[in-house]
């Protein structure tokens, strides 16, 4: 009996190193290698490379039709633009390509989903210019963050 315990605690210590060993690659370091400058590659498939560059893109175009919407006081135009790539957005990621994201680079776009969540909020419930345009320069203060720390990588066929 004692033998078998001790069989299972070690079977348990197995699969519990498996378990957080995993958790690190997928969970926190995700599909990552050093770039030639100085910032962390993710290495994606092209498809998946192509829809986080897609995302990014629809974050900028978004700005660009808040800040019109902000200049011509259509605070309609702005929450659209703004909930539009909110959390919404987020939840289209397939777990696949999460798992490749290092736990920093989801962190920071998280962030800026729920900023733009809360940006669309203020427009459509007090729709004060200058609080958007402080929210706006946190929403680009992730964007250039993630730029400088982060490049993506198509991975190399063989």
């Amino acid at each position: 009996m004692k033998k078998t315990c001790k069989f299972c605690w070690g079977v348990s210590v197995v699969l519990l190193a498996g378990v957080l060993a995993m958790t690190y690659m997928f969970v926190i370091r995700g599909s990552v290698a050093a770039s030639d400058d100085g910032r962390t590659a993710i290495i994606l498939e092209q498809g998946e490379r192509d829809l986080v560059l897609a995302e990014m893109r629809g974050f900028l175009e978004s700005i660009q039709t808040i800040s019109e919407g902000l200049v011509e006081g259509d605070m309609k135009s702005v929450a659209e633009a703004a909930r539009k790539v909110g959390m919404v957005n987020a939840a289209a990621v397939p777990v696949t390509l999460m798992a490749k994201l290092p736990l920093e680079f989801k962190t920071l776009g998280l962030a800026t989903h729920k900023a733009f969540d809360a940006l669309s909020l203020e427009a459509t419930d007090m729709g004060d210019s200058k609080t958007i345009m402080t929210q706006m320069a946190g929403l680009l203060n992730n964007c250039t963050t993630c730029h400088s720390i982060y490049r993506l990588e198509a991975e190399s066929k063989k």
